[in-house]
């Protein structure tokens, strides 16, 4: 495959991987309400279960594919620009601040800090083992538990009833399906495309991982995010940030170490979850300010989110010149 062949297949497969993943959040928010699930599990787990769907899809498969730092780093990565760039959207685009729900920031951030740290300490050897995925995965089920029971122990006038979908549960189940199907394929074309692309331009694993394919598959949070603040639903942004955050962490970064042992670098490892950290310690810590987001506290997320970018190629010349050979 020719490096142009491969930059048109990658612009073509992102096009229909955001397409696609807002045909299966679509189906998945129709599903939860013919089920009459908590709203709070729509937010946080199914709306995040959807966005986060092209990531799992491609670091598994990029791990099934022995790049390892491209699973892994495409996991992390997102949670950079989940809390860097598609949060600050919905602040910058919302007509008010996004008012913050006190119970489910607390529950979110106490967990989702615990396996920011937990995941650290397992990959902080170099290696992300299969137990250790299988681990991050349960903590995952322990959380849905949780936040299940919790919603179930929440007075009945906080609850938010949601509105019944207008689709048949047919349509849903279709847009759904299919939109899970174009997500595996859009993901499994990515995955071919993105190191020939990265190749050509003498980018490191690390890089494509954290750079090119993390920034691609946020975009269906970039795009729900934006589309939520613009419809009054900034409520809806947040939780389904907090809830990809979490998912990246527990979820995809754990179903990759499952399929395939995840083998990075120390020196990878120690410059991308210290980031991710800072990014979501900041996040957490503004919106517990007044309980609240707005446009200045989006700008100081989206300027962290340039300072990783500014730190990552500054500490990877070989990203910038090709031939140069240097670790982050």
């Amino acid at each position: 495959m020719g490096v142009w062949e491969a930059a048109g297949l990658m612009v073509l497969s992102f096009v229909l991987l955001a397409k696609c993943a807002d045909y299966l959040v679509e189906g998945a928010i129709d599903i939860a309400r013919y089920l009459h699930a908590p709203p709070i599990l729509i937010g946080i787990v199914i709306v995040g279960l959807g966005t986060t769907a092209p990531e799992l899809a491609v670091s598994v498969t990029a791990a099934l594919r022995d790049s390892p730092e491209v699973a892994l780093g495409n996991a992390v990565g997102s949670v950079i620009y989940d809390d860097g760039l598609a949060l600050p959207m919905a602040a910058l685009f919302a007509t008010t601040a996004i008012a913050i729900d006190r119970i489910v920031l607390r529950s979110a951030a106490i967990f989702l800090i615990t396996v920011d740290l937990v995941a650290w300490y397992m990959a902080f050897d170099g290696t992300l083992a299969r137990v250790e995925g299988g681990a991050l995965v349960g903590l995952f089920v322990l959380y849905l538990i949780y936040s299940f029971w919790e919603q179930k122990r929440r007075p009945r006038a906080e609850i938010v009833e949601e509105e019944a979908p207008s689709r048949s549960l047919w349509l849903v189940a279709l847009l759904f399906v299919g939109g899970l199907a174009g997500v595996v394929v859009s993901s499994h074309f990515i995955v071919e495309a993105t190191p020939v692309v990265g190749e050509a331009l003498g980018l490191p694993n690390v890089v494509i991982g954290l750079v090119v394919v993390a920034l691609g598959t946020s975009i269906p949070e970039v795009a729900t995010c934006i589309v939520a603040a613009r419809k009054g639903q900034g409520a809806l942004a947040v939780g389904n940030i907090l809830g990809a955050d979490i998912l990246n962490i527990c979820w995809i970064a754990g179903a990759s170490a499952l399929a395939n042992p995840l083998v990075v670098p120390a020196d990878v490892i120690n410059f991308m979850f210290p980031w991710m950290l800072a990014i979501v310690l900041t996040m957490l810590g503004l919106m517990r300010i007044g309980y609240e987001l707005n446009r200045w506290k989006g700008l100081v997320l989206l300027a962290l989110c340039i300072a990783y970018l500014i730190a990552l190629f500054a500490t990877n010349p070989g990203a910038l010149a090709p031939g140069i050979e240097k670790g982050v």
